[in-house]
């Protein structure tokens, strides 16, 4: 009843910018989905990586490097942008890895409310090429990121974007160097302003949906992508089996899949030496992203052809 005398006591005009403040108030908190794609290296995970402010995705300089849909979500007080790292586009695919993989990026197009078609100077596209009539297709915004313009100084960037504008009628246009950051802040106030009203999706101290066995995961895969040379890394998936967190330590025993036995030798190495500083590296890592000490175990395991194997890609999450 106190709260109904009060609201009496006020003036009609008072009423007014009352509601109108909390008009105001409520439409202020914008949220939304903004997915990344693009072919594989051209720097997509480190675009989400500048853009989310944390280390949500590996990076090499590898091809393939992302196998996964990674969500990383940026909080403020009136927004909440939920961004999606994909895997490379697969132009050719060869097993049933790559069809998934390729699937995790044909769903991004289907839940965007802004997308990010991510390229570099001197990416050589066919006029015919897929993906072309399919950014034709999205609905969302659509932006034409342009990364790595630092290293690209002898390409002639401009004609580079204006033959993508021929092909797609993009919303923004933004040349960036993603590794540099020079243009992030530019290209995140832009998709800011394109989102619309909407409640915070993830809590707001989150910042993915994955759990911490799978970043653990990743980092263990990004190290094999870096010590390792040829067909090898290609050829790993790593699988955490153990996962204890007590007082001091975090105790771990991650599986690392292999398709032939000669890989297997060559992951172990003479006397055990390369799978020690394969969890060296891969220890260090982990006590930076866990903030905690580790004992780490890694085993490996041969799985003749695993990347056409429906369950195994289903325990690696290729599969649902």
């Amino acid at each position: 009843m106190e709260g109904s005398k009060e609201t009496s006591s006020l003036s009609f005009y008072e009423l007014v910018i009352q509601k109108t403040n909390f008009a105001k108030k409520r439409k202020l908190h914008k949220s939304g989905f903004v997915n990344i794609i693009g072919r594989p290296n051209v720097g997509k995970s480190t675009l989400m990586n500048a853009l989310v402010g944390e280390r949500m995705s590996i990076i090499t300089n590898k091809p393939q490097t992302t196998r996964h849909r990674i969500i990383g979500i940026v909080n403020g007080d009136d927004y909440q942008v939920v961004f999606s790292d994909t895997p490379g586009i697969v132009r050719d695919p060869i097993y049933k890895m790559h069809e998934s993989m390729n699937k995790f990026v044909w769903t991004t197009f289907e839940d965007a409310d802004v997308m990010l078609f991510m390229t570099e100077p001197g990416e050589k596209y066919e006029d015919d090429d897929p993906i072309i009539d399919r950014l034709n297709k999205v609905e969302a915004p659509l932006f034409l990121i342009v990364n790595k313009i630092d290293d690209n100084e002898s390409i002639d960037v401009l004609k580079w974007i204006q033959w993508w504008n021929e092909k797609v009628d993009f919303k923004e246009t933004i040349p960036i160097s993603a590794l540099n950051k020079d243009n992030t802040e530019k290209l995140f106030q832009l998709i800011l302003e394109q989102l619309d009203e909407g409640p915070a999706y993830y809590p707001k101290d989150q910042l993915t949906d994955r759990s911490e066995r799978f970043f653990v995961s990743e980092i263990i895969r990004e190290k094999i992508l870096m010590l390792y040379r040829e067909e090898v890394p290609y050829s790993c998936e790593v699988a955490v089996e153990f996962f204890q967190e007590e007082e001091d330590i975090v105790r771990i025993s991650a599986s690392i899949f292999v398709m032939r036995k000669t890989q297997k030798y060559i992951l172990i190495g003479k006397g055990g030496s390369a799978i020690k500083r394969l969890g060296i590296e891969s220890r260090k890592d982990i006590e930076k992203f866990l903030e905690k000490k580790v004992f780490l175990e890694l085993l490996v395991k041969v799985k003749d052809n695993w990347r056409d194997d429906d369950n195994m890609l289903k325990k690696f999450g290729y599969k649902h």
